[in-house]
């Protein structure tokens, strides 16, 4: 498996696959995709953005992760903004690196692939902090979970609903820069 940094051309090149990754992944319907085909295209353009890629000895994705630096004006960052206090805002908000996919394909999961993924992206975020959602889980079975907590992400907002999504996400956050070598590579 082979880690390589991607420009937003390359990630637009790639585009369906990346929308299939995405789907297998979490097990989103077909006319779901299609939706999120237009964001993911729209993402590659924002400030700061960020993206890597896992990528099989033949060429194939495996997983990938991007992100950018969220400000006022872009949906998640507003509704996240609305949820918290003064304090939390401040803290979290002022400049921040949003995770905005992480994903690696079923059959490649539990093999450390979306911690290099996570590692490589973070290493090279700009921001001061770096803030994600993720569905509600069990903390001791769900991989995503598990993956953040190694990486020291703390709770920003639990059992939150985002518009249009009934299932409750969690909000979580860690500082930015990531130390050299974090208990995450133990």
């Amino acid at each position: 498996m082979r880690l390589v940094r991607w420009t937003p051309d390359d990630l637009v090149r790639r585009l369906d696959d990346v929308v299939a990754v995405y789907g297998e992944a979490m097990g989103y319907r077909a006319d779901l995709l299609e939706a999120r085909r237009g964001y993911i295209a729209t993402h590659v353009r924002r400030p700061g953005f960020r993206a890597v890629a896992s990528l099989t000895s033949e060429g194939h994705l495996a997983g990938f992760g991007y992100g950018y630096l969220g400000a006022t004006g872009q949906w998640w960052h507003d509704q996240v903004h609305r949820a918290l206090d003064a304090k939390a805002r401040q803290r979290w908000l002022a400049r921040p690196f949003e995770v905005v996919e992480l994903h690696v394909r079923p059959p490649a999961q539990g093999h450390g692939v979306g911690a290099r993924q996570l590692r490589a992206l973070l290493t090279v975020a700009e921001g001061d902090t770096t803030l994600l959602s993720t569905p509600e889980a069990d903390e001791r079975t769900s991989r995503a979970w598990r993956l953040y907590r190694r990486f020291g992400f703390v709770d920003v907002l639990r059992h939150f609903h985002f518009p249009g999504d009934e299932r409750p996400f969690g909000v979580l956050g860690r500082d930015l820069p990531l130390p050299a070598a974090g208990p995450e590579q133990a």
